[in-house]
C-alpha cells in the first residue's frame, strides 16, 4: 500500500536528517491517521484513494504557502516549499493531460457538469486537478 511506502520514506527521511522531507511526510501521516479515525468511526476503512486526496489537499496548501513566500520575496522557503513538493508529486500518479481530459469529456453522454465531475471523482481520483477538468468542460 501507498501508505507503508510513505512511512518507510519517513524513517529514511529521519535516518538522513532530512527534516524538509519528514515534515512534509509527517504532516500526510498525520492527516491520513485523523481520516483514519473519522472512518473507522463511521465502519469505514481507509485507502490509497484516500490517501492521494490527502496528499493532492496537502500540495494545494503547499502552494498557497509558496505564494506568500514568493510575495514577501523569502526565497529560502520557497525552495523549501518547492522540494516538499517534490516529494508529495512522487506519491501521485501520472495526471491526465489537458487532451485527455478533453476527450474523455467528449466521449460522455452526458456532458453536464454534475455528470462529469461525478465521472472523473469515481473513475480518476488522483489522476485529475478537479478544477482544471471544470474549466475545460466550461470551455467547451
Amino acid at each position: 500500500m501507498l501508505i507503508d511506502e510513505i512511512k518507510a520514506a519517513n524513517i529514511n527521511a529521519m535516518k538522513a536528517r532530512d527534516n524538509t522531507t519528514r515534515a512534509v511526510l509527517s504532516v500526510v501521516l498525520t492527516k491520513y491517521k485523523l481520516q483514519e479515525v473519522e472512518l473507522k468511526a463511521s465502519g469505514k476503512e481507509i485507502g490509497d484513494k484516500e490517501l492521494l486526496a490527502i496528499i493532492q489537499k496537502t500540495l494545494k496548501e503547499l502552494a498557497d504557502e509558496k505564494e506568500g513566500y514568493l510575495k514577501v520575496n523569502n526565497q529560502e522557503r520557497v525552495d523549501s516549499i518547492s522540494h516538499q513538493e517534490e516529494v508529495l508529486s512522487s506519491y501521485l500518479p501520472k495526471q491526465l493531460s489537458e487532451q485527455e481530459i478533453r476527450d474523455i469529456i467528449n466521449g460522455l453522454d452526458d456532458k453536464s457538469v454534475p455528470n462529469v465531475m461525478k465521472h472523473f471523482k469515481m473513475n480518476y481520483a488522483g489522476q485529475v486537478d478537479m478544477s482544471l477538468v471544470n474549466s475545460i468542460l466550461r470551455s467547451l
